[in-house]
């Protein structure tokens, strides 16, 4: 007869099982992210054939990115384990979001696959203001309808953003907590009810929302241009408990707050978006409202300086996207720019598709 410590032996740790559950979640989200991007791309490819075409990755470029993938889910579980952020975060997925808006993106997919046949970059309905934003930001990127200047498209880019990682979007952005968390110790003496938190570029919200699960009694507090998805943040942040972060519409060229402000600052995506001049504006802002001893933390596309080898995916990018600064963001010095700014202690990270820059105030 086997013993009772035989069997505990054999019967896996409540820990393997929430890891194996994790996994199975990661790799069934990107399962299905490949599987769209596979189907609606030789669909729209039949009903109307593009001139561009993708690089195809061959087996070597593909192992990497499973390997990247890997790893990138590795550390997320690792994190939450640590304590980082709780583990609910890990199977976070607004379900309710999905099953009403994936058939929208669906029903977009004609328009957009014109627009970018058209090579229609600034394509804005009649009812949608822009003249009121800089240049560079009334575009259609990713070929979305109308930008990032309406409710429609603030209801759907978390989704498009989900698909097009295969549903490694919030994995990537929870990278940026664990060097929060590390570069805050600085403020140890400091209530954590008197931190101060800034995303800026806060979009939808979705990075906001990882910070409050991560940091619960700070203040928080978030800016973007788009009113839509300022509007779309304060629906998804609502569904938190609580205080609410408080969202500002700001251009990030001009933040509307004290210098020494903020014990820390976040931004999520943004730069690869921004003219270069624009990227070194943002970043001085960043320096001018962190407090001396904090610390920012960029989260965003990796560059050719650490990921030679994803040359072809970064070739790919702004060829199938419409990313008017993408590559000269994948070039960009961005470590310099910092510098520049007065900021030191600069360190780079990369997890998957994105990279990781986090520099400190001197204090």
């Amino acid at each position: 007869m086997q013993s009772t410590s035989s069997i505990n032996e054999v019967l896996p740790t409540p820990e393997t099982l929430g890891k194996l559950a994790y996994q199975t979640f990661q790799w069934s989200k990107n399962y299905f992210g490949l599987a769209h991007k596979a189907l609606s791309s030789r669909l729209l490819n039949l009903a109307s054939p593009m001139n561009q075409q993708a690089i195809p990755l061959d087996a070597e470029h593909l192992q990497r990115l499973q390997q990247r993938f890997d790893q990138l889910i590795e550390v997320d579980w690792q994190d939450a384990q640590q304590g980082i952020y709780p583990h609910s975060l890990l199977f976070d997925n607004p379900w309710t979001e999905f099953f009403r808006y994936y058939p929208e993106i669906w029903l977009d997919l004609p328009q957009m696959w014109e627009r970018a046949k058209g090579k229609k970059y600034q394509d804005f309905s009649a009812d949608v203001l822009t003249e009121d934003y800089p240049s560079y930001y009334t575009q259609n990127f990713h070929h979305q309808t109308n930008g990032y200047l309406s409710d429609t498209s603030a209801n759907l880019y978390d989704l498009q953003v989900e698909l097009l990682f295969g549903g490694t979007a919030d994995a990537m952005r929870r990278r940026i907590l664990a060097p929060l968390k590390q570069g805050l110790q600085a403020f140890n003496d400091v209530s954590p009810r008197q931190i101060r938190l800034l995303d800026v570029a806060c979009g939808t919200g979705r990075t906001l929302r990882l910070l409050r699960a991560a940091f619960p009694h700070a203040s928080l507090f978030g800016t973007d241009l788009s009113p839509a998805y300022l509007r779309k943040a304060n629906q998804l942040l609502s569904e938190n408990r609580g205080e609410l972060p408080q969202l500002l519409q700001a251009n990030a060229e001009s933040l509307p707050y004290l210098d020494n402000y903020f014990h820390a600052v976040s931004s999520v995506f943004l730069f690869h978006e921004l003219p270069g001049e624009v990227r070194q504006q943002v970043i001085d802002q960043c320096f001018r409202v962190t407090k001396p001893g904090g610390v920012f933390v960029i989260c965003d596309s990796i560059q050719v300086s650490d990921s030679p080898e994803m040359m072809p995916m970064m070739e790919n990018f702004p060829q199938m996207f419409h990313e008017p600064y993408y590559r000269h963001y994948t070039t960009d010095n961005l470590v310099e720019r910092l510098e520049k700014a007065g900021f030191r202690n600069i360190s780079t990270h990369v997890h998957f598709m994105s990279k990781y820059l986090v520099a400190h105030k001197p204090a």
